[in-house]
């Protein structure tokens, strides 16, 4: 797979702003690794930390959250749904500064000796909900808890000993996974809380919805914008490149946190945007109110936005023997599948129909016609970048095995060896369903959505008989013995290709970025845009 597309592309201007015209970043980005290698120097730094400062900031961060929990307790005491009073209470005001004192002396014995802010945070009369971006950290409470705004986090986040009752202090809208009338119950109350002119806390809301690696602003989530009320942009800047939830290694959450812990001074930037107030046609489509308050955003931020969502970064950070590299082309396919209207659901139980019809064709390329016919869509400009994605000698021809093994990928990201196995039947030969050099070149690349891979290593530790050829057995076999065997013989540049995430798919950090958009929302498709080569 090659990207043929690799500029900006240009959008159609929205109604904010007539002639405005925002920048997509190129296609196949991906806004979801963050590769870090660290130098000898800061190596030694960092095992000097941790024996010296490291375990005194994590004794510091532990007796302030055990200092703020009896006050945080007291104060959300009573029902969570009552109205706040107003104007507030004089020992409330008191507990509400300690709280913010004693959060700030946490982030300071952390590293952030100072943080930065600009603009002026909006009234909750003026804005009842801040939107923040890009999320790319842990550190990204730091803006919640110095305005100890509401947020909206997941059901289970209450029940953590001491971390829930900090959390119930800032009355946030809790969403149930369990409950799959939740996100619409969500969305009400945030209306609720938007329209009681000031009377709820601020909510502050990451549309992302994930983390993502501060180089462009991925599709928001339209949950924070369908109230239809006026929002307040805010944008986050990380000088320091190690704080980041997004690394590319052989590093687990909490190690990327002790990286961070393990730096002398990190630093943050807060920027208050003024306040976006929605037109008529923005209050009408969520979808369209998101997408231009997120271009306002990269535009203070200086950074492209690109159509990639939440479910990319599923896809990007899936367990798998195969984990996709940063250059990888799938994450652009997935977009388009998704513009295309194929669900990944469907097209999991029709895989091995759409096998048996490439294995049909062989070796035998097709046009964009037929190409059409066989996803059984119209042919369209994003179909037409779907083709160019797999015409890499540009002659209007590709092979319907490469698109079924993209597909098999994109239904199910975790399952390498099933994607393997699908691929062998296709590409196998008759008699005996085995695959040369080429063919496995041809069907891990695709696999993972790159357009150069050396298999010669690979394929010669598999074929120790010398006989030039494999069958899925072999691969299998060979795939159990030497489960990393893509970071020695796919990436032996690479001492460790993988991604940092070895949580489940659907990463959710701080777990107050969960997704409450209504499910059948339109929000998420996008119209066609004309692709610049």
């Amino acid at each position: 797979m090659r990207l043929r597309g690799c500029g900006p592309r240009a959008a159609p201007a929205s109604s904010a702003g007539a002639g405005d015209a925002r920048l997509l970043a190129p296609p196949g980005r991906n806004p979801f690794v963050h590769e870090l290698r660290l130098s000898a120097l800061q190596k030694a730094q960092v095992a000097l930390m941790t024996l010296t400062l490291f375990p005194v900031r994590l004794l510091v961060a532990a007796a302030m959250m055990l200092l703020a929990w009896p006050l945080a307790l007291v104060a959300s005491l009573g029902s969570a749904e009552k109205e706040p009073e107003q104007p507030l209470a004089l020992w409330r005001k008191v507990v509400d500064f300690l709280l913010k004192a004693i959060m700030r002396t946490m982030w300071f014995a952390g590293g952030f000796h100072w943080v930065a802010v600009k603009g002026r945070q909006a009234l909750p009369a003026e804005a009842a909900i801040l939107t923040l971006a890009p999320h790319s950290s842990y550190f990204d409470a730091i803006p919640v808890t110095m305005t100890m705004s509401s947020i909206v986090m997941k059901a289970e986040s209450r029940d953590i000993p001491i971390w829930g009752t900090l959390i119930r202090y800032i009355r946030p809208v809790f969403v149930s996974r369990s409950d799959q009338d939740s996100r619409r119950k969500t969305v009400e109350e945030i209306k609720r809380r938007a329209q009681s002119n000031g009377k709820w806390p601020q909510i502050m809301i990451f549309p992302e919805g994930t983390c993502t690696n501060r180089t462009c602003l991925i599709t928001f989530k339209p949950g924070a914008f369908i109230p239809g009320a006026p929002v307040q942009p805010v944008v986050l800047r990380y000088p320091n490149k190690l704080v980041s939830c997004v690394l590319q290694g052989p590093a687990s959450r909490l190690e990327i946190l002790w990286l961070t812990l393990c730096q002398f001074h990190n630093q943050v930037e807060i920027e208050f945007l003024p306040v976006y107030s929605p037109s008529e046609e923005e209050k009408r489509n969520p979808a369209l109110y998101a997408s231009n308050v997120r271009r306002v955003m990269a535009e203070a931020l200086g950074v492209s936005v690109t159509d990639y969502t939440f479910e990319d970064c599923q896809l990007a950070l899936a367990e798998g023997q195969l984990r996709l590299p940063a250059d990888t082309c799938l994450l652009e396919f997935a977009r388009l599948v998704r513009g295309l209207g194929l669900k990944p659901e469907k097209l999991e139980k029709d895989l091995d129909r759409y096998s048996a019809g490439a294995r049909v064709k062989g070796g035998e390329k097709v046009g964009i016609s037929e190409f059409a016919a066989f996803l059984e869509v119209p042919v369209s400009e994003l179909l037409e970048d779907m083709f160019s994605l797999f015409d890499e000698s540009g002659r209007g021809k590709v092979d319907l095995r490469e698109c079924v093994v993209a597909l098999s990928v994109v239904c199910r990201p975790a399952r390498t060896l099933d994607t393997i196995q699908l691929a062998f039947r296709m590409y196998g030969a008759q008699e005996d369903g085995t695959v040369g050099e080429s063919d496995l070149s041809c069907i891990l690349k695709t696999a993972l959505g790159v357009a150069e891979l050396t298999v010669t290593d690979l394929f010669r530790a598999i074929d120790e008989e010398e006989k030039g050829k494999i069958t899925f057995g072999d691969f299998h076999r060979f795939a159990e013995l030497y489960p990393d065997f893509a970071e020695e013989y796919l990436y032996p540049e690479q001492a460790h290709f993988e991604s940092c995430a070895k949580t489940p798919p659907a990463p959710i950090p701080n777990g107050f970025c969960a997704d409450f958009s209504p499910e059948n929302s339109d929000a998420g498709k996008k119209p066609a845009r004309k692709k610049l080569d």
